[in-house]
């Protein structure tokens, strides 16, 4: 009996330990399967980021106010604001209906391009194309965004200028000025109350430079420049020297640059141009001696946040060179040479021959062109990747845009440019899409040209957040991410 009792007691904890020992077991498989599970999730979210940009719309906006978060490099530099961003000061005194539109800022830009294209000699086996330019009256070019302060003069007079890697020449409107002068921020450049200004001479050897650059025409004895944009804007005056400061230390007598009497073109209410490009008539030609012709910059992520310029200094070794481009050396661009297109870390099956009329590196042009066949291929691969947002209608050079109105946060495929040498770019997310209608449009931020015997120009938006240094004695341009902050 008590064998038989003490059998039964004991298949009856068997039998009640059976669901205890199930449980247990459960319980260790389900945590199993969940550690597996963060596993997986985390390699997937590793994955992810490694192609996707995972950000809120609210992000993609630029602020209304302005945001002073910039570095500088430990060089010389200079603060680099937007023209028409609330960083610019006295500039945005101006009513807030004065600034341009989208739609101006896109067709002003694609007037630029226009006018590069006119500039340029063919390359490769493309025929040279004549190029008609619209003229419509009281627009420019927008001769770029971005501008920088410096002293002209003695005593020195502070200048608010476009600083432009597209022109040769500085110029700044002077006094006296004619009716066809433009308004602008600060006073006018008065030559009688300077006492280092000089005027040139039409038999000088700086007024044959100037002739070297086909701008030189005759006064009497004065040596005039003349420049003209795409769409008619222009800029006359005399051709003088003056002393230029842009710190205490950095002085500069004797600085060849325009004394603008003639001066037509909605240029935001700057006093004028400061030339970054190739030329012996430009800044970094005319700073040699000092800064070696190595200067960068970094343009933020939204007109409501600073940048800088910086001339010469030592260079970050964080910094990726690609040459550049010979192609180019008879022009005032720096031409690059891009091998290579990705989207949402793939790249992109695009023939090397869709590049062959080259690439220049440009701060005044907006957005970046490519060639249609590149583009194309571009477009497509991003618009797979984009199939969980409602797609909406173009927008002026823009054809594959989006509404986020409904969402707090997007997944954006990244988009990768590479240079020659295997300089990989992963453009910043604020370069990929662009605003033109607040949440309810953005746009993929590239457009293609005519043909593929178009040069392609990398533009401004896309260069954002990003030290590009130009090192114009070895022939060569640089980029580091996380340039400004």
């Amino acid at each position: 009996m008590r064998w038989g009792s003490t059998a039964k007691r004991r298949a009856t904890l068997i039998s009640m330990a059976t669901p205890i020992c199930s449980i247990s077991l459960f319980i260790n498989v389900f945590l199993l399967l969940r550690s597996l599970s963060e596993g997986y999730a985390a390699k997937e979210n590793e994955a992810t980021k490694s192609y996707l940009h995972i950000v809120e719309v609210k992000s993609l906006l630029p602020p209304t106010a302005c945001n002073h978060s910039s570095k500088a490099s430990k060089s010389l530099s200079l603060e680099v604001v937007h023209r028409h961003g609330p960083c610019n000061g006295m500039l945005n005194q101006e009513k807030a209906t004065d600034a341009p539109s989208n739609i101006e800022i896109l067709l002003r830009d694609q007037y630029r391009v226009d006018s590069i294209h006119a500039r340029l000699p063919s390359r490769g086996k493309f025929p040279e194309k004549q190029v008609t330019l619209p003229v419509p009256p009281g627009t420019s070019i927008g001769a770029a965004d971005y501008v920088v302060t410096v002293g002209l003069g003695t005593p020195k007079k502070d200048f608010t200028l476009i600083f432009d890697t597209g022109s040769d020449i500085t110029w700044t409107q002077c006094e006296p000025c004619s009716k066809t002068c433009y308004k602008q921020k600060e006073p006018r450049l008065n030559p009688s109350k300077s006492s280092s200004y000089k005027n040139i001479s039409c038999s000088s050897a700086l007024c044959d430079l100037v002739a070297s650059e086909g701008t030189k025409t005759c006064s009497s004895s004065a040596c005039l420049y003349q420049v003209q944009y795409g769409d008619g804007s222009y800029s006359i005056g005399l051709t003088a020297t003056e002393t230029l400061t842009l710190s205490s230390t950095d002085v500069f007598k004797n600085f060849l640059f325009g004394c603008g009497q003639q001066n037509q073109g909605l240029f935001g209410g700057t006093a004028g141009l400061l030339g970054l490009g190739r030329t012996k008539l430009a800044f970094p030609s005319q700073t040699a001696k000092t800064y070696r012709k190595l200067f960068s910059y970094c343009l933020p992520a939204s007109s409501s946040s600073n940048g800088y310029l910086s001339f010469g200094g030592k260079i970050s070794k964080s910094v990726k060179f690609t040459p550049l481009s010979a192609d180019f050396d008879s022009t005032p661009f720096y031409g690059l040479d891009i091998t290579e297109l990705s989207v949402g870390g793939r790249k992109l099956s695009i023939d090397a021959s869709a590049f062959s009329a080259g690439t220049i590196i440009d701060s005044g042009t907006v957005i970046s062109r490519l060639p249609p066949t590149a583009y194309s291929e571009l477009s497509s691969e991003f618009k797979k990747l984009m199939t969980d947002y409602p797609s909406t209608s173009g927008y002026s050079i823009f054809d594959t845009c989006y509404d986020f109105s409904k969402y707090e946060t997007v997944r954006i495929p990244k988009v990768g440019v590479t240079f020659k040498g295997g300089v990989e770019m992963d453009i910043d997310v604020s370069g990929i899409l662009y605003p033109v209608n607040g949440s309810k449009k953005f746009c993929l931020a590239f457009a293609g040209n005519g043909d593929d015997s178009d040069t392609s120009i990398f533009g401004n938006v896309q260069q954002r957040t990003y030290q590009v240094v130009y090192d114009g004695v070895k022939g060569r341009v640089g980029f580091a991410p996380g340039g400004c902050s």
